[in-house]
């Protein structure tokens, strides 16, 4: 088949319905009548894969070493495998077929994605996060962002092999878990939040009974008596959501050892501390801060938006964490667990101490670092 006629094929097939086999077929018989038969049916074969599911970005899911997929409108795809963002080789050059395809994903996740609703957040049953958003809002076209869950689960051994880690660092991130200390795993978006969660959590007594409550499932710590607890989005009418709130509260009755609470990005946040404080030892979480010492002012911004005051914030702040997990991504883009900090409060506001420093290759000593073996040493 003629490769500059592929793109007026796909519109067709778009504009003419459901895509089966069939229509490719036909579509395919109709515009090379020449084709042999076994050309008709891997041509009519590419077609559908094109348009159908994740369409042409099927290869790049079903590469293990790819972590997130990023298209910027018409144009380039990029890909994320472990080094930073690079293009992929693959160009996504119709954007009818963008839309089309931003517009699949989305309903396989159970979300609307139109004019009237130009953005989806959606999760798709393989565990894929997907994110689209339409023009006008995006003004060089239709831009989507895929973040491929692990198809692994990593260990601190794995991290330390990898570089992610000191072996020294790992000792105190052992500690830490099996004190019973409540933390908060920090960092920017791609700096291996949840990785470094699940691995965390692999460390937690094999006799705890671990509740994960989690917008979206993610964490996959290698434990083995866990309960996952997912929120539900609303339906394209607006009903049936149920939020990390309820599932707290859900989570209480289940007899939970240790509490997690997967990731706050926003008004959430309020539900995280009351899910940190509600008794259980070494509750813990996620949350996008760029450096340990301004993660106190980033949930006290927050938890305002749910009405919290100040004064609340910082108590319940301090309530339920004692400690700090902070990743940075460096400029080559390796992840790395950069410090560790201790949270007090001072004077009615928590402040964030460094207790180590990982980021040189080894665990250097902080103003913290004695309050950290005593409150954050294995039990």
């Amino acid at each position: 088949m003629n490769a500059e006629s592929r793109p007026a094929l796909r519109r067709q097939l778009v504009a003419s319905g459901p895509v089966s086999t069939r229509a490719a077929v036909a579509a395919v018989r109709a515009d090379t009548p020449g084709l042999s038969p076994r050309g008709v049916l891997t041509a009519a074969e590419q077609l559908h894969r094109d348009l159908t599911g994740a369409g042409r970005l099927e290869p790049l899911l079903a590469d293990p070493t790819v972590t997130d997929i990023c298209v910027n409108g018409p144009g380039p795809v990029w890909v994320d495998t472990g080094g930073g963002l690079r293009r992929s080789g693959l160009v996504l050059d119709d954007p009818e077929e963008l839309r089309a395809l931003a517009s699949r994903l989305a309903a396989a996740g159970g979300q609307r994605l139109d004019d009237a609703a130009p953005f989806a957040d959606a999760r798709l049953p393989s565990g894929i996060r997907v994110h689209a958003a339409l023009p006008p809002l995006t003004p060089a076209g239709v831009h989507l962002s895929l973040r491929v869950p692990a198809s692994r689960r990593f260990s601190l051994d794995a991290l330390v092999r990898g570089g992610a880690l000191p072996p020294d660092g790992r000792e105190l991130l052992v500690g830490l878990v099996r004190s019973g200390a409540g933390f908060l795993v920090t960092g920017a978006t791609g700096t291996g939040k949840t990785t470094m969660l699940s691995a965390l959590l692999g460390h937690a007594a094999a006799g705890e009974r671990i509740v994960m409550v989690e917008d979206s499932a993610e964490l996959a710590p290698d434990h083995p008596h866990l309960v996952r607890l997912e929120a539900r989005r609303p339906n394209a009418e607006g009903h049936g959501g149920i939020g990390l709130a309820e599932l707290i509260r859900q989570a209480l009755r289940m007899r939970p050892d240790r509490l997690v609470v997967g990731e706050a990005r926003g008004a959430e946040v309020t539900d995280l501390l009351t899910a940190l404080n509600t008794g259980h030892a070494g509750g813990c979480g996620t949350i996008h801060a760029d450096r340990p010492v301004h993660l106190p002012a980033r949930v006290e911004a927050l938890a305002s938006l749910s009405g919290w005051s100040r004064a609340s914030a910082h108590s319940q702040l301090a309530a339920a964490v004692d400690a700090v997990v902070h990743l940075r991504r460096d400029p080559d883009g390796a992840r790395r667990v950069a410090e560790l900090a201790l949270l007090d409060l001072r004077a009615g506001v928590v402040v964030a101490t460094p207790a180590w420093d990982l980021s040189g290759g080894h665990a250097v000593a902080g103003p913290a670092a004695r309050d950290w073996a005593q409150r954050c040493s294995r039990c």
